[in-house]
């Protein structure tokens, strides 16, 4: 067995809440590395994870990864051993390593405090001449059984490995809602971000064990007591991501662009984060030889953090709409809006790379086009016609029908490369030739 046994950095008797708000955080996210967590005599969390080493790429992997990020949580490094109780008392003592050597041996050397069951009787212990588990373990059993009960015996048994180590699992809650009451009042909305990455942490081991990821969550905030009136309770504010998530950086990261907009009323003593939309992420395999340049931060997770560093206004992507004339072929909407599930069929003739802002008059010589000389079309015409329905305002008020009639062309300028043209079909209208892209 490989048993972690987590206890708050802070265990003072004046944090007690603090304490329990680290407790009620850490085993939620613990689960994620297996579903045997306890909160064990409610001052510590222990997680039995064996089973899932081979997961995380080795015992050594898994240790490390637990040992990085407890801190953030507000527990201490893990301790482990290969019973619970016995990396609880090594947690106590401030010992890490309890595999190293033999569990008997490892468990012979923690005081009469390491374990609740003998700290209980460490008085009467004491004056036995007990100062050692190991000075306990050689007295009689039924002696001991009688003058101080058997749950001292069975917690001895328990953390020499004689007893199976029972606990009462953690279950996993269905809805992610977590809180902070921060160490000092806080006047900058950006200061925040430190304890809301402590329930940031707690939300991704929460989706990691459901294999989910989230969508939208909100950060709250409580102003303080001593507020003046017009402040009010408090604020907050929900983040949306582009895509399923519980990366705790990203969402870290785009939790700090939209906090830089956001100016507090009063100072803040608490916070809170809720998990709003919740969806269940496809696992995929890792490759066996993975690619040491790969980048995996997507497209849509970068145009996002732009977004809200720039604003939404400010960053567009291209939506193709069902119309076959090029200035009202593409539309442009902020990028954090969802594209739709079925989009428009892009049309089936040739597309330029570039189109101009508007089309560009070219003069003829006969019926045929110039353009920084003779042109030679390479392909075409392709037939647009449409748009007797489209009626747009001009400069006067009046609604000016939006109809073209062209023939397309795919051209080749000996100065200017391949370009996009098309001559006007319309009737009562003197035919005309005009450039509107560039073929890259």
């Amino acid at each position: 067995m490989l048993w972690a046994a987590l206890l708050p950095q802070n265990e003072s008797p004046n944090s007690s809440q603090s304490t329990n708000e680290a407790l009620h955080g850490a085993a939620p996210w613990a689960l994620q590395f297996t579903p045997r967590v306890a909160v064990v005599e409610h001052a510590s969390v222990v997680l039995e994870v064996s089973a899932s080493t081979r997961l995380f790429g080795g015992r050594r992997r898994l240790i490390q990864r637990v040992a990085e990020e407890a801190p953030d949580l507000g527990m201490r490094p893990p301790s482990w051993a290969p019973t619970s109780l016995a990396a609880l008392g090594l947690a106590r003592v401030g010992t890490v390593n309890g595999l190293s050597r033999p569990l008997a041996s490892v468990v012979d050397s923690l005081p009469l405090t390491a374990l609740a069951g003998t700290a209980a009787h460490e008085g009467m212990l004491a004056r036995l001449g007990c100062r050692t588990l190991a000075d306990v373990r050689k007295l009689p059993r039924g002696g001991l059984s009688r003058r101080f009960g058997a749950a001292m015996l069975a917690a001895l048994d328990q953390a020499y490995g004689l007893r199976p180590d029972e606990h009462p699992w953690v279950k996993l809650p269905e809805h992610f809602h977590a809180r902070l009451e921060l160490m000092s009042r806080v006047d900058v909305a950006a200061a925040m971000l430190f304890g809301a990455r402590r329930l940031l942490l707690q939300l991704c081991g929460w989706l990691a064990a459901r294999r989910s990821g989230v969508r939208a969550y909100t950060l709250g905030w409580c102003h303080d007591a001593m507020r003046s009136k017009t402040a009010g309770d408090g604020g907050s504010i929900t983040v949306r991501t582009a895509e399923t998530s519980r990366d705790v950086e990203h969402l870290s990261r785009l939790l700090a662009e939209h906090l830089a907009h956001v100016t507090l009323l009063a100072p803040v003593g608490e916070l809170q984060l809720t998990a709003d939309e919740v969806l269940s992420m496809e696992e995929k395999s890792a490759a066996l030889i993975p690619d040491p340049g790969q980048d995996t931060e997507s497209l849509n997770l970068v145009l996002e953090r732009i977004a809200a560093r720039l604003g939404p206004e400010n960053v567009l992507r291209p939506k193709l709409a069902e119309d076959h004339r090029m200035e009202w072929m593409v539309s442009w909407q902020p990028a954090d809006v969802r594209p739709p599930r079925r989009a428009a069929p892009a049309p089936n003739i040739p597309q330029p790379t570039f189109a101009l802002p508007s089309p560009v008059r070219l003069a003829a010589k006969g019926n045929r086009p110039m353009y920084e000389g003779p042109l030679t079309l390479l392909s075409g015409p392709h037939r647009v016609e449409g748009g007797w329905w489209h009626r747009v305002a001009n400069a006067s008020g009046q609604a000016e029908e939006q109809t073209a009639v062209r023939d397309y062309y795919v051209a080749l300028s000996e100065h200017a490369g391949v370009l996009w043209i098309y001559q006007t079909r319309l009737k009562g209208e003197q035919s005309a030739w005009f450039v509107q892209g560039i073929f890259a």
